[in-house]
């Protein structure tokens, strides 16, 4: 089956499209990458989200006015990456503006997850006379779960497995990391797992913004950080706030790791260069993967052997020379190398988990994010 996924992650920069064909079993499929685009945000509109996505009060026609121009531009992206409109179905994430995971509330009693992804499914469903598969966290969160990550089960199925744990990170506006159990040995039987470790460029990207008076949207090259000199104090401070260490499952977004969150952190490094200030937020984001994979050892569990990174931090130089110094031991490498583009990867696992509405095959996983049991994720808009 020919499927179209569609991609916009947390850092808000536009959205990812891919045209993949997936063929045999959903839980080892044989699979190819036709063809894939991307188109991004206007300043404006992404600046509106951004502001929502961080609490600002918004009128409601206003926010019904962005769900427009988000599905809009959904469409614009798809048919760009499929102008003989082949696909048989469209995965479609939407744009998330407010993640809130399961809690404990007043008194102890547990608060049910909920989150928003942004999309007039049956619109886009509409304007592609395709049918859309959109929402996949919901019936994960009504299960008791997370909602997120819903990655891990597909880079699975992606990816494949080697003969020892394999890890991929993805470096978006927050980073989640999966971990894909060995294919042979006593280990092989084990759960895929997986977890947000926390952010990734959503702290980088807005103090770039701040600093260059908007000119610049994020660290092109690393070039800000490669200036600078990191403040490891520092950085082991924030490493003990409770995020950092609670245990999976675990998922966050924007309205923890926003503009208010960067607000504090700049406070405390106001002795620091702007430099050393993205350097110090560019090793933070290393430090949190590190911290999170030794803890594997302390949890009685094997470490991965290799990690594959992808997402748009896997293009900066400095983020990436901080991963590799501080996960020492590990195999980094970029997911291009194993032909996962790693720009696209996630427009992929979202076609991929749209084939799998099709196939009505579970594509969450309990152990990830918490939920009840396995279900099938997403709902489906055919068009009028």
């Amino acid at each position: 089956m020919r499927v179209l996924g569609l991609m916009s992650g947390t850092s808000a920069d536009g959205v990812d499209a891919v045209l993949a064909d997936f063929q045999g079993r959903p839980e080892s499929p044989r699979w190819r990458l036709l063809s894939e685009a991307s188109c991004a945000y206007p300043r404006e509109l992404r600046a509106q989200l951004l502001a929502v996505a961080q609490g600002e009060p918004t009128e409601a026609g206003v926010l019904l006015a962005l769900a427009e121009a988000i599905t809009e531009l959904q469409a614009q992206t798809a048919k760009a990456c499929d102008p003989k409109q082949s696909a048989e179905l469209v995965g479609c994430h939407g744009q998330t503006i407010w993640h809130r995971p399961p809690s404990q509330g007043a008194e102890g009693v547990p608060r049910r997850g909920s989150s928003w992804q942004m999309l007039q499914g049956p619109l886009l469903a509409a304007m592609l006379q395709r049918p859309v598969v959109h929402d996949f966290r919901a019936a994960d969160l009504a299960l008791g779960g997370q909602g997120a990550p819903l990655v891990p089960m597909a880079d699975a199925a992606l990816m494949g497995r080697i003969e020892g744990w394999r890890a991929l990170l993805n470096l978006g506006g927050i980073a989640n990391i999966t971990l894909i159990p060995p294919s042979r040995g006593p280990e092989r039987e084990q759960p895929v797992l997986g977890w947000d470790c926390g952010p990734a460029n959503s702290l980088i990207d807005l103090a770039i913004s701040q600093f260059s008076g908007g000119r610049d949207q994020f660290d092109r090259g690393g070039a800000w950080a490669a200036k600078g000199c990191a403040e490891d104090g520092m950085i082991e401070r924030w490493l003990q706030e409770t995020y950092f260490q609670a245990t999976p499952p675990k998922s966050t977004g924007r309205e923890l790791f926003g503009r208010e969150d960067l607000t504090r952190r700049l406070l405390d490094l106001n002795h620091c260069s702007e430099e050393d200030q993205i350097a110090t937020l560019t090793a933070f984001t290393a430090a949190v993967v590190a911290q999170d994979l030794h803890n594997l050892r302390t949890q009685g569990r094997s470490l991965p052997v290799e990690m594959v990174v992808a997402g748009g931090g896997s293009k900066n130089p400095a983020l990436m020379h901080q991963l590799r110094i501080r996960c020492r031991g590990l195999r980094v490498r970029l997911s291009d190398e194993l032909n996962l583009p790693s720009q696209s990867r996630e427009a992929l696992v979202f076609a991929m988990l749209a084939w799998w509405n099709a196939c009505r095959h579970p594509g969450n996983a309990p152990a990830v994010t918490g939920a009840d049991r396995a279900c099938v994720l997403g709902l489906r808009a055919d068009p009028p």
